[in-house]
């Protein structure tokens, strides 16, 4: 799949437009199915702030769309007013100089 279906592309925007903080991982957040979606949790529940989250592995199209969508290759990803932040690595950064819980607390002002 290399681009989008418009379908596909509808559905991934209105998720986006529906809630503020978006975080696309393997599992729930109370059962993340990879080490890194888990890190991810931790740090979005350490921030505090509500976020809705999309276990993208009950859905291959929404899996490999997002890939395209973004532009990344990786999960999880977390979208902040419907822009790509990144992945672990990215969140883990911006949690550790504040950048993170910035981001978020602005999401929903």
């Amino acid at each position: 799949m290399d681009t989008l279906s418009p379908q596909l592309q509808t559905r991934i925007e209105t998720l986006l437009n529906e809630h503020a903080v978006v975080l696309f991982m393997k599992g729930e957040p109370d059962s993340p199915m990879c080490g890194f979606s888990a890190k991810a949790v931790a740090m979005l529940n350490h921030v505090g702030v509500p976020y809705h989250s999309v276990d993208i592995l009950q859905d291959e199209d929404l899996r490999q769309g997002l890939k395209i969508f973004g532009d990344w290759p990786t999960y999880p990803q977390l979208y902040v007013k419907a822009e790509l932040l990144g992945g672990a690595d990215i969140m883990a950064e911006m949690f550790q100089s504040g950048e993170l819980a910035t981001a978020l607390k602005s999401a929903h002002t």
